[in-house]
């Protein structure tokens, strides 16, 4: 029994790594997940989300949010043109250059998308190190934002280009968004209060009897 349960403990770990580091590769190469419009135009990854955010609002240094989305230029690039990205285009190439300037109401209405790919980035980072649940919510909170924005949307936009919309990839960020988090089986049971068993009441004429 020892050795089937550590067999399966070592199983479930080798699961929920796995799913970590495709989580991971998903949203640091940027495989579009869905298209939304943002401060940058239309975004399709949760990097180019925070990043249109983070430089609008200077929160983090310009070199930090390019390393973020390097990785992903880089496949992209290599992809798309057979080309490199250089370092210094980053920010054309993301259309990030005068998003300090574009209106905040884009982001005000897809707000859930916004918190979402903040936590989907942070736990897809954290993710590699340990399991959490960050990415989970973050991928939730991102579909609860499209459905809402899909639905709720403007009705009168009849460019398609301009329309959200969610790609098949979402399905793999989710299943890898749960699998990735680390259930404790104990913990569990001890939350869990043992039922009270219930004990035959005697029967009056045995009472009596005794």
């Amino acid at each position: 029994m020892a050795t089937s349960s550590s067999s399966r403990r070592g199983w479930m770990s080798n699961i929920q790594s796995i799913a970590s580091r495709v989580y991971f590769f998903l949203i640091i190469l940027q495989i579009p997940l869905f298209r939304i419009p943002c401060r940058a135009g239309m975004c399709s990854t949760p990097i180019h989300v925070t990043s249109s955010q983070l430089i609008a609002s200077e929160i983090f240094p310009v070199p930090v949010i390019k390393g973020l989305l390097y990785p992903g230029a880089i496949v992209n690039g290599l992809v798309n043109n057979r080309t490199v990205a250089r370092w210094d285009d980053l920010l054309s190439i993301y259309n990030l250059i005068s998003v300090k300037e574009a209106s905040a109401v884009t982001d005000l209405q897809c707000l859930e998308v916004l918190a979402g790919s903040y936590f989907s980035v942070a736990g897809a980072l954290v993710g590699i190190l340990k399991p959490s649940r960050m990415s989970m919510f973050g991928t939730l909170l991102v579909i609860w934002g499209l459905i809402k924005e899909g639905i709720l949307g403007k009705p009168g936009n009849t460019d398609p280009s301009q329309s959200v919309y969610v790609y098949p990839t979402m399905l793999i960020a989710v299943l890898c968004a749960f699998s990735s988090i680390k259930y404790d089986v104990k913990k569990v049971r001890r939350i869990v209060p043992a039922r009270p068993i219930a004990k035959p009441v005697a029967s009056s004429s045995k009472s009596k009897l005794k």
